[in-house]
């Protein structure tokens, strides 16, 4: 039963939607990068369990793609989420006063706003220390989520994420 929710949920969060942004240096030769690492004393912005989860899903992920975890990394990961209530201009109440030439209007949002989390991937070249690759991930966001769910948030969101990376020639 837990799986069918999950798969349930998983259908529902693609749809709603998780959009990707992407940015890179031009010119980067994206080859030779084989192994990563983070960057210490992140301050991610999510919470100790979040953390596990996220990094958990984001080592799977890399390491499916080929790359490795080392302390002598060719690239350094950086990462930062934030989170914002989006407003719902279109739900609202309107009242209005007028007469024969003139009148007032006053429109009153009802119920409460989206939540939404962005996710900044950051990756720097460890020899350089220049940015070479970012993503930035927007998704909806739903605190009251299961253990469960919010890792397999977290798995749509970085599988989503790592599709630009590393970027195709053009």
């Amino acid at each position: 039963m837990k799986k069918l929710a999950l798969i349930i949920y998983l259908l529902l969060f693609v749809s709603c939607g998780v959009t990707v942004n992407y940015d890179y240096q031009k010119g980067t030769d994206f080859t030779k990068y084989k192994t990563y690492h983070y960057f210490d004393n992140m301050e991610t912005g999510l919470s100790q369990l979040d953390n596990k989860r996220f990094f958990r899903q984001l080592n799977i992920a890399l390491e499916a793609k080929g790359f490795t975890m080392s302390n002598d990394p060719d690239f350094l990961i950086d990462i930062a989420s934030s989170y914002r209530q989006d407003t719902q201009s279109s739900t609202s109440v309107g009242f209005g006063v007028g007469t024969g030439g003139g009148g007032v209007s006053v429109g009153v949002p009802v119920g409460d706003g989206n939540l939404s989390r962005q996710i900044i991937f950051d990756f720097v070249d460890a020899q350089t220390e220049q940015l070479v690759w970012q993503a930035a991930s927007n998704e909806p966001y739903m605190p009251e989520n299961t253990p469960e769910a919010r890792e397999a948030q977290f798995k749509v969101v970085i599988d989503k994420v790592l599709q630009g990376f590393p970027p195709k020639a053009k």
